[in-house]
């Protein structure tokens, strides 16, 4: 495709194509080489955004019964996993109708809730959308009557799964097909926001009515070790906490629940709900301010602004005489704000840690959420 590009901040970014559009070209090109006997090096689609991609064909192959050839993923500037992959179609003719199924390498949906439905392979909807578009526009073009079986495999998929969330969300045996634009744009978000709805929405239909949240990895490790009987309902938002939350109120949750380190939760005190630090940082400010309120004296305000990290600061607190009472107002603050997001759509609470000085924070609901998710 003609290079397209996008801006995150002052970087200017070459954008790629998905999964999905790999599948869509592999699939028409193949289809035509089936009813032509020809074998071709390109062909072209046109993604759901309206961008025309033009694609180069690998691997052609075709005989009497059937055709096959591969696109290679073009992530761009994103650092997608499955850049340089191979996406191969097979296809051949039926009586009517087109049929699309995945071979190696595409994984099979294992759990409820996710676009497809348990037992099927996981080729999204938007890309089997685009696969059947692309076959129509072939067989109109030769005047082709019947159908098409068209089957969608990557030799790589399987290995390359490994490294994304499909074995999480019981996605197994290989990659998902995915893509809702056909387009992808380096370091977009909305990638990440659709696999969080994608976790919860999953657990959703698992019959899960609280929607327990963590941060990452220090939110991993510490609840192996203090509440190992959440692990398997948790839900990785990483600094997304706001669309999670949006997320969770919109899957109709009664009830929220975040857990993470406060080198990161410390935000939501000031009312910050997107943690990345390009964002927004607001750390050591907001302990600044629980830090007054609490009484704190000129001297430790002074040393807590010279702070970089919260590890830092929690030192300066705890010696200070004053981090008992800083943490209480800090827990509070961070609850008013969880609860001016959901506005009364879903309860929700957090618990807040640091392996550091062993400090640990709850909403006054924590505790009896947490027993809310494993009585389920």
């Amino acid at each position: 495709m003609e290079d397209r590009f996008v801006y995150r901040g002052t970087k200017k970014l070459r954008c790629g194509y998905t999964t999905g559009s790999c599948a869509a070209g592999a699939a028409k090109a193949a289809a035509e080489m089936l009813l032509t006997g020809r074998v071709i090096s390109c062909t072209d689609i046109i993604t759901p955004s309206g961008v025309r991609l033009k694609l180069e064909i690998f691997d052609p192959s075709v005989s009497d019964s059937c055709a096959s050839c591969a696109v290679i993923k073009d992530s761009g500037d994103d650092p997608d996993v499955t850049a340089g992959t191979a996406v191969y179609a097979e296809v051949s003719l039926t009586g009517s109708g087109i049929s699309v199924c995945g071979g190696i390498g595409v994984g099979t949906v294992t759990k409820p809730g996710l676009d497809q439905p348990v037992g099927a392979p996981a080729i999204n909807s938007v890309p089997r959308k685009m696969i059947c578009n692309a076959l129509s526009e072939i067989a109109e073009m030769h005047e082709y009557r019947g159908g098409f079986k068209v089957v969608i495999s990557d030799p790589d998929g399987e290995i390359l799964a490994a490294k994304t969330f499909n074995p999480r969300m019981g996605i197994i045996g290989g990659i998902s097909i995915i893509g809702t634009t056909g387009i992808v744009e380096p370091m977009s978000n909305s990638a990440i926001i659709d696999t969080i709805r994608a976790e919860a929405n999953m657990r959703k239909a698992a019959g899960h009515e609280t929607l327990v949240l963590n941060i990452g990895n220090y939110s991993e490790d510490f609840i192996s070790a203090h509440a190992p009987q959440l692990e398997k309902y948790c839900v990785t938002c990483s600094n997304f906490i706001g669309d999670a939350i949006d997320i969770g109120v919109s899957l109709g949750f009664s009830a929220i629940l975040i857990i993470g380190h406060i080198g990161k939760l410390v935000k939501l005190g000031s009312g910050i709900m997107n943690t990345h630090s390009s964002y927004a940082d607001g750390r050591i400010e907001t302990l600044i301010a629980c830090a007054a309120l609490a009484g704190a004296d000129t001297a430790v305000i002074r040393a807590l602004d010279g702070c970089v990290t919260t590890d830092a600061a929690l030192d300066i607190l705890f010696k200070s005489g004053c981090a008992e009472a800083a943490m209480d107002i800090l827990i509070r603050r961070i609850s008013r704000y969880l609860h001016a997001r959901v506005k009364d759509s879903a309860e929700i609470g957090a618990v807040v840690f640091s392996f550091k000085n062993d400090l640990l924070l709850k909403s006054d609901n924590a505790d009896r959420l947490i027993r809310s998710v494993t009585e389920v």
